[in-house]
């Protein structure tokens, strides 16, 4: 049984799956002291700072989906909100009129502000704001921002005026990526570190995995900080990741735009392929240093298995929907057997 289980995490869907993780293992291990512990490494590429406030979007969908204060309507931002304050810069011509924050939502962010303004890290304010959940317990997950140093992803894209750099969001919410992306560029990616919280929780990990997030501009993003795939690589533990993509089509929001970018098709097969195997050996190329032991496909994709076991990788054909709290339970089940058995 394993100990420590490390998560790969960013978006709604990365929130969701961990939250069903969450249930999966009080299920199994019904007697808190007998339950694993449970780290959720998350991409902080999509944080920005908007009307003088840091905002971090992968971060809150997971807070908000633990704490059982999310929007499950909308996916993302608390529920209930009203958008008086978001009204009022709009009309004072400040922030971003496409990037509508609901009013307890800036709250979260005001607070966080305020913490990093004292000179506290992401990682000790993340700490901090989940403290305040479940009447003070806190969060039944650990969250650790993959980075306190800032690290933004930002698109190249061409409007007409020729090539430009603009934050995710701007390309994600403004222009709902219809404008093709011609590269992501994580500025920052250069001076930040996996910190030490993470590096910790990487070399103490039992078992990996790998959310159905978006795979070029969470994880890749998360993959990408000096520190982190190199604690996977020096790790025996397992990593077993969790399809985005579902049938061709991506689960939601616009992945599909993303791998198009960097010329990877839309399938579970193809990402699989993206990512790679991480052992030599066993059908997998020789010297291979990918990400993944095991990788769950939709059951709409199970003529994929094959081949993505011809890649070295070890995989299962399950229902990858998460539309209710029990189907994600059931695929975080099925995600801890796959590396159970691979274990």
């Amino acid at each position: 049984m394993p100990q420590n289980i490390v998560v790969l995490v960013g978006g709604v869907g990365g929130a969701r799956f961990t939250r069903g993780l969450v249930a999966e293992l009080e299920r199994r291990h019904p007697s808190p002291s007998d339950r694993p512990t449970v780290t959720a490494v998350v991409n902080t590429g999509d944080d920005s700072w908007v009307a003088g406030l840091r905002v971090t979007p992968d971060l809150d969908s997971m807070m908000y989906a633990l704490a059982g204060v999310n929007d499950e309507e909308r996916g993302w931002g608390l529920r209930d909100e009203s958008y008086r304050v978001s009204a009022e810069l709009t009309a004072y011509g400040v922030g971003w009129p496409w990037f509508t924050l609901g009013d307890l939502d800036i709250g979260t962010h005001i607070a966080r502000s305020a913490l990093l303004r004292e000179g506290m890290p992401l990682t000790d304010v993340v700490a901090r704001l989940a403290s305040r959940w479940n009447d003070g317990a806190g969060l039944p997950v650990r969250l650790l921002p993959m980075s306190d140093e800032p690290v933004e992803t930002h698109v190249e894209i061409d409007l007409g005026s020729g090539p430009e750099l603009v934050h995710f969001e701007e390309w994600w919410v403004k222009h709902r990526a219809a404008v093709p992306a011609r590269r992501f560029v994580q500025l920052g990616l250069a001076g930040a570190s996996a910190t030490r919280a993470v590096r910790d929780a990487l070399a103490a990990a039992d078992v990996f995995l790998v959310a159905p997030s978006n795979p070029v501009v969470s994880v890749g993003t998360t993959l990408a900080v000096p520190g982190i795939r190199e604690g996977l690589a020096a790790s025996a533990a397992p990593v077993v990741g969790v399809s985005p993509i579902i049938g061709g089509a991506a689960v939601r929001g616009y992945a599909d735009a993303c791998l198009s970018a960097i010329g990877v098709e839309t399938s579970a097969l193809a990402v699989a392929r993206h990512y790679g195997a991480r052992r030599a050996g066993a059908g997998g190329a020789d010297g291979a240093d990918g990400l993944l032991d095991g990788w769950l496909v939709g059951e709409e994709d199970a003529a994929s298995v094959a081949e993505v076991e011809a890649l070295g990788i070890r995989s299962r054909a399950v229902p990858l929907w998460m539309t209710d709290a029990a189907k994600s339970a059931a695929l975080a089940g099925e995600a801890l057997d796959l590396a159970g058995e691979l274990g």
